[in-house]
């Protein structure tokens, strides 16, 4: 039965709605199909009007959605499932609600992937028809044990190594199997291997030895020994080649060479009895070298000797050359020219009656004489003179590198004599009485209106120890403060100090020396006033300040002074009060240890009283 409205009408009273019999027999009848038979169940249930809410319907045993290609979706409340009978679904989990299996008794299809984290039990044949890939643990723990056979029953078939497939065993159909690439079979360790390591070389390698052990081992090809080849005996049949170096016992032949192993050890070879080792027709026989046909032995390159050669008969030459020495015990008398390319050793080289000795070295060759000279006579040099780094040329002594050096005796003088001995201004650019006393009776620049500048290295002072009279003036030099910096004796004492910081807006502080009782002065006179402070400090509490400050008050002309306190360390000129005015002046003198003296005169402009500059913050 479908639903009956009751009519209540347009408005309250207007006798447009239901009687009140009509009305109840309404809700009777509606309360009748929610509460009746069930049959009459039956009927709300199979009804085609979605009945559960929404586009859900309840039709026969189904729920049934009305919304075309969409999910039902049951969805409990917090950690609570979805019971149907004993199997629960919460979340992305099925489990068994009464703690036992869960069957199904049907063909199973994932088409993602499956992880089972317990125990699988398969009472038939596992089939896999793609690639079955084992890594989880704890059920294979990354190992699949067999108890009987495998059988890999398809042609080229392949097992598979390693995480990234790197290598490989293949069935090669008829003839066994094949590893991939380069790859090793080892054994033991990496360094105990067989492989091929190209497409046309097998390599085999061991750590020590490879031990081949059989009644007879067959070389079909060339072999090739690097390394040391020992054996018991070698029988060769044909012909023996060895490339490379063949060493037996001491003995090592290399290429055309054969020397000897032993250290310092000579190469002997001997004949048996009186025989003789012949070389393409000379003949060795002990110590004598003989022709084998009694000819002459020609030697048509360089001979070296190295020991004494004695020569029993005429010795003929065109021309002797010596790389080493030549030793003549008597006189040797050469009637020309004796051209030597090393050295010479004799007593005396004695030249025939009233002879000179001319010794003349070819090109830019030159005559070099080692350790100490004699020369008993007048030695007479034509042309330049070259001793170390010293050359006398003519009437001058230089240096080719450095500087020259006169140092005479203990208590003796360097004496350069002569009329009007002059040192030009070349000359004279040199360090003058370096480290020793330099007495003049006067200082002066002979160039027109040149100066004369006194200057030390470093700190170093110049002092004058006796009474100075200046008959010129003195032009004391000017350096200006432009912004904070610390006062030094040596870039500032005895100096005119300008304060004058650029814009007349920024602090610039001052920081005194320590006070040692030097005399230093540091007098300071204002070119640019500055609102925001000129501040003069002592460097630690240690140091103070004494004196006094005067002050010309330009509303009245009235002058004041301000003294200094037992603490004050600090000036502050703030361009106003405490002075500051284009050409205020102020003098600092540096007078004991820790204590430093004041004076001066500052201006403070009309509208503005005079105030101590004097302070106490260090």
């Amino acid at each position: 039965m479908a639903k009956q409205s009751i009519n209540i009408g347009s408005s309250a009273n207007d006798g447009t709605g239901d009687p009140l019999r009509t009305a109840f027999d309404k809700i009777n009848d509606n309360f009748d199909e929610l509460y009746g038979s069930t049959a009459e169940a039956n009927d709300l249930i199979e009804d085609s009007t979605p009945q559960l809410g929404g586009d859900l319907d309840v039709n026969g045993r189904r729920i049934t959605s009305a919304r075309s290609n969409e999910d039902i979706i049951l969805l409990p409340n917090g950690t609570g499932g979805v019971v149907a009978s004993a199997v629960r679904i919460a979340g992305t989990t099925l489990s068994s609600d009464d703690s036992s299996s869960i069957t199904i008794a049907e063909g199973l299809q994932a088409n993602g992937a499956v992880n089972i984290d317990g125990a699988t039990t398969m009472a038939s044949t596992l089939a896999v028809t793609g690639v079955a890939t084992f890594t989880a643990t704890p059920v294979f723990s990354g190992d699949i044990t067999v108890s009987d056979d495998i059988n890999l029953t398809s042609d080229s078939a392949v097992i598979t190594f390693g995480a990234d497939t790197d290598t490989t065993l293949t069935h090669t159909d008829g003839t066994g199997l094949t590893l991939n690439s380069t790859n090793k079979l080892c054994f033991n360790d990496a360094s105990q291997f067989i492989q091929g390591s190209s497409a046309t070389v097998l390599s085999i390698g061991a750590t020590d030895e490879i031990d081949l052990t059989a009644t007879d081992i067959d070389v079909n090809g060339t072999m090739s020994v690097s390394g040391t080849l020992t054996t018991a005996s070698i029988a060769t049949t044909g012909t023996h080649t060895i490339t490379g170096t063949a060493a037996i016992d001491f003995v090592t032949i290399e290429d055309n060479t054969i020397k000897s192993n032993a250290s310092n050890a000579k190469l002997e070879i001997f004949a048996n009895g009186s025989g003789t080792v012949d070389v393409e027709g000379i003949s060795f026989f002990g110590t004598t070298l003989t022709a084998a046909d009694s000819s002459t032995i020609n030697i048509n390159e360089g001979l070296v000797v190295d020991g004494t050669v004695t020569v029993s008969g005429t010795t003929n030459t065109a021309d002797v050359a010596t790389t080493g020495n030549t030793t003549v015990t008597g006189n040797s008398t050469v009637a020309g020219d004796l051209t030597v390319a090393g050295s010479i050793n004799a007593d005396n080289i004695i030249s025939s009656s009233n002879g000179d000795i001319t010794i003349d070295p070819a090109g830019t060759g030159a005559i070099k004489l080692t350790g100490p000279i004699t020369a008993t006579g007048t030695q007479t040099t034509t042309g330049q003179l070259n001793v170390d780094n010293l050359r006398l040329d003519g009437n001058v002594l230089s240096a080719t590198s450095g500087g020259i050096t006169l140092t005479p005796a203990d208590g003796q003088n360097v004496t350069v004599s002569g009329t009007n001995t002059n040192l030009t201004a070349g000359e004279a650019n040199f360090t003058l009485c370096e480290a020793t006393t330099l007495r003049a009776n006067k200082l002066q620049n002979d160039t027109s209106d040149g100066d004369l500048a006194i200057s030390t290295q470093g700190t170093g002072a110049v002092t004058v120890a006796s009474q100075l009279t200046l008959t010129g003036s003195f032009l004391p030099a000017i350096h200006t403060f432009t912004a904070t910096d610390a006062v030094t004796i040596t870039e500032h004492a005895g100096r005119t100090l300008l304060l004058g910081e650029v814009g007349g807006n920024a602090l610039v502080t001052l920081t005194l020396p320590d006070a040692t009782g030097s005399g230093a002065t540091y007098k300071f006179i204002v070119t640019v006033a500055n609102t925001s402070n000129y501040v003069i400090k002592v460097p630690d509490s240690d140091n103070t300040i004494d004196g006094i400050m005067m002050y010309l008050d330009e509303d009245g002309t009235a002058v004041s002074a301000f003294p200094t306190v037992a603490a004050s360390d600090t000036i502050t000129l703030n361009g106003g009060t405490t002075g500051g005015l284009i050409g205020d002046y102020l003098e600092i003198v540096d007078i004991a240890a820790d204590q430093y003296h004041v004076r001066g005169v500052m201006r403070v402009a009309a509208g503005a009283n005079p105030a101590t500059p004097f302070s106490a913050t260090v």
